[in-house]
Formats: structure tokens, C-alpha cells, sequence
């Protein structure tokens, strides 16, 4: 068969086309597809919530890339084994509690299972701003990263969602917009962000589950995003508390959504 160019254009076009499209309205945003995000995408979009993820970057999976300073392997608790072991990633009991997985197989498979129960991911897309009405998130304000790292005036586009899950990491990069444009008080001790503190794993896994909740009205915290959010510790490269409050979200969010 010959091959033409602009048939291969057209096809790429048109199919990205109506699926960004078809996800204009949403019963999910996610926003980051890190592993608590991709988790969570996992477990709405099984529930048949219409469920999209935008990851500013060029690759999915956050920090779970990297295992531990570019060793590529990553460290579960015992807790966390069995959503690994649902989805399907391979993993070795180190000792008694403690489980490593290969962290390019956790990334891979975690996102390909999330995609095949019907998640979107739209990468390269950032998210510049959000929609409110009557003080409740309602949708996000999107553009290419490449327009945000260019420093391009180039107006951008709204995706219109029920819940915005924000798990962009470290720099809650959604929840930074929400208190920097709007003159309301968040969900937290201060009414503003708390900010992330220093290495503490036990401490933090635990309340890395403590603070997945509603942030603002219509905006839920999961992962590191929850504990920069809530003023807790980070917790290096054991990702069980990521797993776990990825599920926990999902679970909020399904149950609010009926």
C-alpha cells in the first residue's frame, strides 16, 4: 500500500480533533498524570465517569519515572501492593512490608489501564486558570505548554468539568491559580495553601491519605498535591500514599457524582 503524507496528517487532525472535542465537558478533569493522577483517572473512568487527564509535560507518570535519584526502581508498603496487584504491575517483597516495583513498568501499565478504561490524556496541555461560578470551580482554562514556556500571547480554551482533581505535585500548580485570582478563603487551617515541608515518609504516607479531599468547592487534592496543599511532609520515592489517595479521590469524587 502507498503511503501519503497528507492522508497521514489528516487522520492525526481529525482524530485528536473530536477527541479533544468530545471532552469540552467533563465529569472529571485531572489535572497532572502523575501516579495518584492516573490512578484516580484509572478509577473514575472504570465507574464510567467521563474522565480527562492534562499533563503539562511531554511524557506522563511525574516523578514515579526516576524510582529513587535515577534508580529506576520504586518502593511500596504492604497497604498499597493490591492496587498494583489489580492492575497488573509486577512486584518483589524486599522485606517483611516493603515492595519494589520497576518504575517504567508501573508507569506504563498504570497508564495504559487507565487509557483502556476510558480515561483521555492530552499531554503537552497546561492549565493557565479556571472558571468559577458562585465560588466553585466549574471548568479549566487550557493552552499548549509550549505557548506557557514561550511566554506567547496566544489566548486560550475552557474545558468545562464537575471536579477537578488537582494532582500536579509538589507545585499545585491549580490550586496556586485559585489563590493567586480568587478572593476566597481555601479549605485549609490558614485559608491558603500550607505548603509542603521537608522529608518525613512515615509521616507523610499517612497523611498524604489524611489530606485527599475537597480543596475548594469543586477541587480535590491527591497526592503530593494534598500534602503541599495541606502543609504536610513529602515522602520520597515510596509511592503507596500516592497509589492509595489516587483511589481514595476517585472513590470522593464517585460517590458525590452518584
Amino acid at each position: 500500500m502507498a503511503l501519503d503524507e497528507i492522508t497521514i496528517s489528516r487522520a492525526i487532525i481529525e482524530t485528536y480533533t473530536r477527541k479533544l472535542l468530545d471532552c469540552l465537558e467533563l465529569d472529571v478533569a485531572v489535572c497532572g498524570a502523575g501516579p495518584s493522577g492516573m490512578v484516580a483517572a484509572y478509577y473514575l473512568a472504570r465507574a464510567g465517569k467521563k474522565t480527562a487527564v492534562f499533563e503539562r509535560k511531554l511524557s506522563v507518570g511525574g516523578g514515579m519515572w526516576g524510582g529513587g535519584m535515577m534508580f529506576n526502581e520504586i518502593v511500596i508498603q504492604e497497604e498499597a501492593k493490591e492496587i498494583l496487584d489489580e492492575l497488573g504491575v509486577r512486584t518483589r517483597e524486599y522485606e517483611p512490608g516493603y515492595y519494589t516495583a520497576d518504575s517504567v513498568e508501573a508507569v506504563c501499565t498504570i497508564g495504559s489501564k487507565a487509557c483502556l478504561a476510558g480515561a483521555r490524556f492530552f499531554n503537552l496541555v497546561s492549565v493557565e486558570d479556571v472558571m468559577i461560578r458562585e465560588n466553585r470551580v466549574t471548568g479549566l482554562v487550557i493552552n499548549w505548554s509550549a505557548v506557557d514556556t514561550s511566554g506567547l500571547h496566544v489566548d486560550p480554551l475552557t474545558v468545562r468539568t464537575n471536579y477537578v482533581v488537582e494532582s500536579t505535585g509538589h507545585p499545585v500548580e491549580v490550586m496556586q491559580v485559585i489563590q493567586r485570582k480568587i478572593d476566597a478563603l481555601l479549605n485549609t487551617p490558614s485559608g491558603s495553601l500550607e505548603g509542603e515541608k521537608s522529608m518525613w515518609a512515615e509521616k507523610a504516607e499517612i497523611s498524604t491519605l489524611e489530606n485527599t479531599r475537597e480543596a475548594f468547592p469543586g477541587v480535590y487534592v491527591c497526592g503530593m498535591s494534598a500534602n503541599a496543599t495541606f502543609g504536610s511532609f513529602r515522602m520520597g520515592p515510596i509511592f503507596g500514599g500516592m497509589l492509595m489517595s489516587g483511589r481514595k479521590v476517585a472513590s470522593s469524587i464517585i460517590e458525590k457524582l452518584g
